[in-house]
């Protein structure tokens, strides 16, 4: 293609590319719609990109059509055709709210009509930024997908209405509202969990976590056993990278309350979460399995599961020094829980053969946050004439630990 000169004010300021769909916002600057709509929505901006103007939410939604330049950008097309300059198409005008009302009441009246309505409501979610802040602001369409998932009346349809909440960011009150209001949908989505195929289980994984993350401590202290035993066998199957670090959040977001840890513990969370430290050097999974197990070492029944495992102590002592200053963190709680509670003389043995003295000694020489000195030095002080045998603990904690 012959390379040609496009006017300045054709083209997109945050992109530089030709502008497809221009519209102009609240500061009278013009973009391209999609540019503009992934800066508001997608990257959450809050100012103009050129001006630097702050935006306000009820700006954002005021997005108008500049229909002028977008005639003259269609006429140099046209114009410029024999440079190989393809004339851009007419845009889709923006969905309208009572068009979607109109969509959800036909579907809710005509159950057959319902997997047509997921399909448009699918395509209007896809086709721009603007549409799919449209519909996460709709509340009825909300209630309508989780509607559809309560009923289960067809799979197709029910994975489609997990699809759809799953490409949505649903605003925390209506997350919240949906865990407050419907027990029926939390046993229809530890029925997907249970039954589904592998993408509507991810789906259902990341919704509950979105759905607990919005909720208030007594939706949190109402968690029962079947959904401890289901996220775990989430992170059992590994069905994806996205559902494993969805049900680690939810453990974490649930594990807040202490009684739940028991029951997480109970699930089988703590063997699960020693497999997949042994498998995984990935930075943010192992610091979400040990936040995880720091969190289960809170409870006895955590501590003893974990020392059931033959590679528990091991692992976490392992990845002490080799992810990050928050993993070292974690692990070195892990083991100070272990040690203040659960130490006896097989204990304190495995600790001082799979090398946990001589890295908790190491911690105590180099760059890590001062909690985590604090803590290895009370663990070594603790326990230091059992271990009095190994030749890194400094004689200074073998003192304190005799007075």
């Amino acid at each position: 293609m012959e390379e040609i000169e496009v006017p300045p004010h054709f083209l997109c300021p945050i992109s530089l590319q030709l502008m497809r769909d221009p519209v102009t916002i609240s500061t009278g600057i013009t973009y391209d719609r999609e540019s503009i709509e992934r800066w508001l929505f997608s990257a959450r901006k809050t100012t103009c990109p050129v001006t630097k103007q702050p935006i306000s939410s009820a700006d954002q939604l005021l997005i108008i059509p500049n229909h002028n330049l977008r005639r003259l950008i269609q006429s140099w097309c046209i114009v410029n055709a024999s440079h190989g300059i393809e004339r851009i198409p007419t845009p889709k005008p923006p969905v309208e709210t009572a068009d979607v009302f109109k969509l959800i009441d036909d579907a809710t009246k005509s159950p057959n009509t319902q997997q047509k309505c997921l399909q448009i409501l699918k395509s209007i979610a896809s086709s721009s930024e603007r549409n799919k802040k449209h519909l996460e602001a709709c509340g009825a369409v909300i209630k309508f997908l989780a509607s559809i998932i309560i009923k289960r009346e067809d799979w197709t349809n029910v994975s489609e209405a997990l699809s759809i909440l799953h490409q949505l960011e649903a605003p925390d009150a209506a997350l919240k509202a949906l865990i407050t209001q419907n027990d029926e949908l939390l046993k229809s989505l530890l029925h997907v969990l249970r039954h589904g195929h592998a993408e509507s289980r991810a789906f259902a994984i990341t919704l509950l976590k979105n759905m607990y993350n919005a909720a208030d401590p007594r939706q949190l202290m109402s968690a029962k056993l079947e959904l401890f035993v289901e996220i775990v066998q989430v992170l059992r199957d590994q069905i994806s990278h996205s559902a494993s670090k969805a049900a680690l959040k939810l453990l974490i977001e649930l594990n807040a309350r202490g009684r739940n840890r028991n029951m997480a513990a109970e699930a089988g969370a703590v063997v699960v979460l020693v497999e997949l430290l042994l498998e995984t050097a990935e930075k943010r999974n192992c610091e979400l399995i040990l936040n995880v197990l720091d969190q289960l070492c809170g409870c006895a029944e955590g501590r003893a599961a974990l020392l059931e495992h033959a590679g528990g102590i091991a692992i976490v002592s392992k990845k002490i020094l080799r992810v990050s200053n928050g993993a070292s963190d974690r692990a070195v709680r892990i083991l100070w829980s272990i040690s203040k509670h659960s130490a006896n003389d097989r204990v304190l043995g495995e600790m001082l053969e799979v090398g946990v003295v001589a890295k908790l000694c190491l911690v105590l020489h180099v760059d890590c946050s001062l909690k985590t000195k604090e803590r290895a030095q009370e663990i070594l002080s603790l326990h230091s004439r059992v271990w009095k045998n190994s030749p890194c603990i400094p004689a200074h904690l073998y003192s304190q630990s005799r007075r």
